[in-house]
């Protein structure tokens, strides 16, 4: 099952996507609900950040490749950081290029949606806690990580987390491909099943420190691939079984 959040004509909804239409459900996807048999065109509504998470739960250096690439090592726990909910945007909505950075890269990823209040959660248990998954795009001002070595503001400012285009609720997340396209020329390319850490590892690691609350985000990191991102580049993420996620890079105003 495709959820996807929704604007049109001023009100904002949820729906199941079925073919070229939404199926308008009444309340939310975060516990048991009931299609309105009112159904809209897609082409008809704009499409929102699936969801509007509390908190941004990210992982570093989840691929081997990846960290290679930017001369680390894979880190000997999953190394954590947060995203500020002010830094989600939806399928379509501008990236907006910093003005303090020069060198903003792209990070395709898998973004595993929380479905239920949950910590401390057990291994067995993690499929209960997730209500499905969707693309995301780790937007980094490179620099600024390097600069600062903390990553607060050069993984956390304003557009820096697209989500979407929906969630996916069927999925296994074990080994799907991923890319990255940047004007239509491919920049990344890996597979799920390349991460150090399964998503399993992750929710068991995280929910050890820290209630997730539903609409809650984990991101799995980014596969080998990574590059810089100019004013006017249109980047999309695509994840088998899911779909496309795709913004256009913007001078902040």
């Amino acid at each position: 099952m495709r959820i996807a959040r929704f604007s049109i004509d001023g009100n904002v909804g949820f729906g199941v996507l079925e073919g070229d239409e939404i199926d308008v459900i009444k309340g939310h996807p975060f516990a048991e609900f009931e299609r309105s048999g009112q159904k809209v065109p897609l082409d008809k509504v704009r499409l929102l950040p699936p969801v509007l998470p509390n908190k941004v739960v990210a992982v570093g250096r989840n691929y081997a490749a990846h960290a290679a690439e930017l001369g680390h090592d894979v880190p000997d726990a999953p190394f954590t950081f947060f995203k500020p909910s002010t830094s989600v945007v939806g399928p379509g909505d501008p990236i907006a290029y910093p003005s303090f950075s020069e060198e903003v890269h792209h990070e395709a990823e898998l973004a595993v949606v929380i479905g239920r209040m949950c910590r401390e959660v057990p291994r067995e248990r993690v499929k209960d806690v997730i209500l499905g998954y969707t693309c995301a795009n780790d937007v980094t001002a490179r620099d600024v990580q390097r600069r600062e070595k903390q990553w607060a503001r050069a993984k956390g400012f304003d557009t820096s987390c697209p989500l979407g285009p929906w969630v996916e609720t069927e999925l296994d997340p074990s080994d799907l491909t991923i890319q990255c396209t940047v004007n239509g020329e491919q920049r990344q390319l890996g597979r799920t099943s390349e991460m150090v850490r399964s998503v399993e590892d992750l929710i068991v690691h995280i929910t050890e420190a820290m209630t997730l609350l539903p609409g809650d985000v984990v991101l799995t990191g980014t596969p080998a691939g990574v590059g810089p991102l100019t004013v006017g580049d249109e980047v999309a993420v695509t994840i088998e079984g899911i779909g496309t996620l795709t913004n256009k890079v913007i001078k902040r105003g």
